[in-house]
């Protein structure tokens, strides 16, 4: 975790959505709209409850199911009113969607190895990281205008999308955000603003986190 971030620094927590029955079974989701499980809801639950202590003044999620789901339990312990955006939805994962990680190994094993080391490689139908930051980067950047000094966002979205934004927002190559361990359901990462950008103060924080939105 990084030092407190400077009075007027405007703040980003981003949120994965909690678990899905795909997301027990390893399956890949993509733009497929799958629901929350029972241990999801849980999960959406939990962190809205510590999302609560970031007095965050916006709300924006995907709209896919699981992403607004999530979010509802957000806006129930904020108030606030979640603004959905296609452009937060997870990478389209093509001829992918629906199967197994083992599945997916035995029918695209070319690609495989570079999905171990964190990558996804492209199979007939897959936005590639290239197509998922031109979507991905201007909502940011939109936020990040109507976000005031000092205020704090909230973004809820997907695992993938997610590792990929922060890398971009921090500005750092490809390589580096690859190293990232990809966020657990309902847990959040936290980029602060400092006077040469944004900075990452916290990553993976599961969602039964408590007192981190307090300290500045």
């Amino acid at each position: 975790m990084t030092a407190d971030a400077p009075v007027g620094g405007r703040r980003l927590v981003l949120v994965r959505h909690g678990r899905t029955a795909w997301n027990a079974e390893r399956r890949f989701q993509g733009h497929a709209d799958i629901e929350l499980d029972e241990v999801g809801h849980a999960e959406a639950a939990a962190v809205a409850a510590h999302l609560a202590s970031f007095t965050p003044s916006l709300l924006w999620s995907s709209d896919l199911a699981r992403a607004r789901q999530t979010a509802a339990y957000v806006e129930k312990e904020t108030g606030l009113a979640a603004r959905l955006d296609a452009r937060l939805r997870e990478f389209d994962v093509g001829e992918r969607t629906g199967l197994a990680f083992d599945e997916a190994a035995l029918r695209f094993p070319a690609q495989h190895s570079e999905l171990l080391a964190g990558r996804l490689g492209p199979v007939p139908g897959a936005e590639t990281p290239d197509d998922v930051l031109a979507r991905m980067m201007p909502a940011y950047d939109e936020l990040l205008a109507a976000l005031a000094p000092g205020d704090t966002a909230v973004v809820v979205t997907h695992g993938g999308c997610l590792r990929l934004a922060a890398a971009s927002l921090l500005g750092w190559p490809p390589a580096v955000g690859d190293s990232l361990r990809g966020l657990g359901n309902g847990a959040i990462a936290v980029l602060e603003e400092s006077p040469t950008g944004l900075r990452l103060r916290a990553w993976n924080v599961p969602p039964d986190f408590a007192g981190l939105g307090r300290a500045r």
